[in-house]
């Protein structure tokens, strides 16, 4: 199998994909074509069918699909140019070469996460990560599979967990240099900000926004959770809690970019650049992952910018 982050351009292929999503558009002409987002194990590719003839069988989105296949650059970035198609049978692919996961190791990661818990010194934080991470297994394993975004970084299986654990681990080190942050608010505020999401996006292959993520989104589901989880800890500070929540209700930093609160709290200011800090880096790794392009890469909308890697 020839994987998708192996594909350059000028390529000729005959493989099979999972298809992600499929639109039916038309060309500025009105002529209807196919636009396709394909999927295996190690990312996405955009693909087009602009002949709608008979070489062409019906297929839905998550199908897997057989594809004839030339791949093309536009806008710097590669295209699957697709010219014919069948849906595959049961039997003919491995789902698991079809799911994008983390490149790290799981167990690694979460040994590490488990070490930075153990030092957590407030008693009532460190039991609120523990009720999750520890003691609630179903939680622990849907969160290590679990992917952090549908499309624009750690979209993948185990990204809800490499992100967690970025800005977890960034946090810990800027709380060691300014003295005024509280360090165990700060690290159990990352190592929890983004749980909603095990509510907000459902499980691979789809990995979509479910009816809950589409209404109420991620930070609103995760601060429910975590408010939930507090309230069966016995004594648990209300002030604590609500600094707590805090953080994770303004970890977006901006009321344009979906947070309720703007921060207040130095904690909550650090959590959401480190937030922003590492989703900006993993997008900026896949973008450069994702063409074969040299020096400068376009306009990109998520930087509001022409891209370029250092000396290219």
């Amino acid at each position: 199998m020839k994987y998708l982050n192996e594909l350059r351009e000028g390529d000729n292929i005959s493989e099979i994909y999972l298809c992600k999503s499929k639109q039916i558009l038309q060309t500025k002409t009105g002529k209807s074509y196919y636009s396709l987002v394909l999927q295996d194990k190690t990312g996405t590719l955009d693909g087009k069918i602009w002949d709608l003839g008979p070489g062409i069988e019906n297929f839905e989105a998550m199908d897997y699909i057989q594809i004839n296949a030339q791949i093309v650059s536009f806008q710097s970035a590669l295209q699957v140019n697709i010219k014919r198609l069948r849906k595959c049978s049961e039997g003919e692919y491995n789902s698991s070469e079809y799911m994008p996961c983390t490149k790290k190791n799981v167990d690694d990661m979460y040994r590490e996460l488990m070490g930075i818990i153990s030092s957590i010194k407030n008693p009532y934080l460190k039991a609120l990560a523990e009720s999750f991470f520890i003691n609630d297994k179903a939680f622990a394993k849907a969160f290590v599979n679990h992917s952090a975004a549908k499309t624009v970084h750690h979209g993948f299986i185990g990204g809800l967990l490499e992100h967690s654990l970025s800005v977890t681990r960034n946090c810990n080190i800027i709380a060691g240099l300014y003295p005024i942050l509280n360090r165990d608010l700060l690290v159990t505020a990352a190592m929890l900000h983004d749980i909603g999401k095990l509510k907000e996006l459902s499980t691979f292959p789809e990995n979509d926004y479910t009816d809950e993520g589409n209404l109420l989104g991620h930070i609103y589901v995760g601060a429910e959770m975590i408010s939930r989880r507090a309230d069966t800890i016995v004594n648990f500070p209300e002030k604590t809690k609500n600094e707590l929540l805090h953080c994770i209700l303004a970890h977006h930093g901006e009321l344009e970019y979906g947070s309720p609160k703007k921060p207040a709290l130095a904690e909550a200011l650090v959590l959401s650049m480190m937030d922003n800090l590492d989703a900006k880096l993993e997008t900026l790794t896949e973008l450069f992952e994702s063409t074969t392009e040299t020096g400068w890469l376009g306009f990109q909308r998520n930087f509001d910018s022409n891209i370029r890697k250092t000396g290219e």
